[in-house]
């Protein structure tokens, strides 16, 4: 099979590199070309990196001496099928920038929180709202392409709890109260270059408790004439902790239920759950979505962020409480479920689903 001919926008940050090491061997796409800032622009790839390389794995070698586009230069990334986004910069400079790679016909599968609200762009965690890529045919109409569009992926604290969350709307959500504990390399941060972090916890993240409250609303939201329009339900309130780890969100959550389940219910709705990147059997997508943990003392950040090459939810310590119906604990790593590897696995349903023809 002959693969897609992809880039990389922004390749050479944290998210970029990791981007990198989860094509290295991809199934469907084959990386063919890197761009970043003005300044990395004309090095090679190991050259504009440097020291910078945050990765636990070495830089694969098949991209060290690839020559770094400038992200503005569009005309040299008309050889890809399309591009994965991670740039680091304001976000009117993104929209603009991904709706010209669009405009260009060069569809444009983006990690950044840009264009989260425009109404026609999908947001899609791919086991949760695959029907939400139906949007980007208006979307095509709006910007007048016949192969360019936009696709995000949301947040990714909310990986933590949504997926588990999503497996129990059939009793009815009502409220949902939870608190985020989020590692260091959702600031792109190691602990060489954050010491500041080390023994210690900082209880604010700007505008994370808000895209934590409103982002699970427009997951679960509907396309209606040809936009998304976000549930208006359940209540979902938060905070959001940097604690000393450097990769898995977890998240404790309270949900009060319209019908309350038994705890028998919830647990076969978590096991029993699947969506289309399980049923499309998608490279990326983990066998089981969501893994519950009997042990009271998991699931550990330490020990089960990797589930399923970091792709799988693991949620644990499920039981009633005394406010609310039940509480529980999630945790998902939030550099691959939540960023790159979140964005290849709806690059791979998006490639299944044709979204990518010629």
């Amino acid at each position: 099979m002959e693969k897609m001919k992809v880039g990389v926008v922004g390749a050479t940050g944290m998210v970029g590199q990791r981007f990198l090491t989860l094509l290295e061997n991809h199934p469907y796409f084959e990386v063919v070309a890197l761009a970043a800032s003005a300044r990395s622009a004309g090095k090679s790839y190991k050259e504009a990196v440097g020291e910078r390389w945050k990765m636990s794995v070495p830089m694969p070698e098949k991209y060290a001496d690839m020559i770094v586009y400038d992200a503005q230069n569009i005309e040299e990334m008309k050889k890809c099928s399309f591009v994965f986004c991670a740039v680091d910069m304001k976000k009117d400079e993104i929209r603009a920038l991904e709706e010209a790679y669009a405009k260009a016909e060069i569809p444009v599968v983006s990690n950044n929180s840009a264009h989260r609200w425009t109404p026609d762009v999908p947001m899609v965690i791919p086991e949760i709202n695959d029907s939400h890529l139906e949007v980007i045919e208006a979307q095509r109409k709006r910007l007048g392409t016949k192969r360019g569009f936009i696709a995000v992926k949301p947040n990714c604290s909310i990986q933590s709890y949504v997926g588990a969350l999503n497996a129990l709307t059939q009793f009815g959500i009502k409220e949902v109260v939870a608190t985020t504990y989020q590692a260091i390399s959702g600031a792109g941060k190691t602990f060489n270059e954050w010491p500041e972090m080390i023994d210690n916890l900082i209880p604010f993240i700007g505008g994370e408790e808000e895209k934590s409250e409103k982002e699970p609303l427009r997951v679960w939201g509907k396309v209606e004439g040809g936009v998304i329009v976000p549930a208006n339900s359940p209540v979902i309130t938060t905070q959001c902790l940097r604690v000393p780890v450097s990769d898995g969100h977890m998240a404790a959550v309270f949900v009060k239920f319209e019908n309350k389940p038994s705890k028998e219910d919830i647990l076969k709705a978590w096991a029993d759950y699947k969506g289309k990147p399980q049923t499309l059997g998608l490279p990326s997508a983990p066998e089981k979505f969501i893994t519950y943990f009997e042990e009271d003392n998991r699931p550990q950040t330490k020990l089960d962020r990797d589930l399923y090459g970091g792709m799988g939810v693991s949620v644990g310590r499920l039981r009633e409480d005394t406010v609310y119906d039940y509480k529980f604990v999630g945790l998902s790593h939030n550099t691959l479920r939540g960023a790159a590897g979140g964005a290849v696995l709806i690059a791979e349903l998006l490639y299944r689903e044709g979204y990518f023809a010629k």
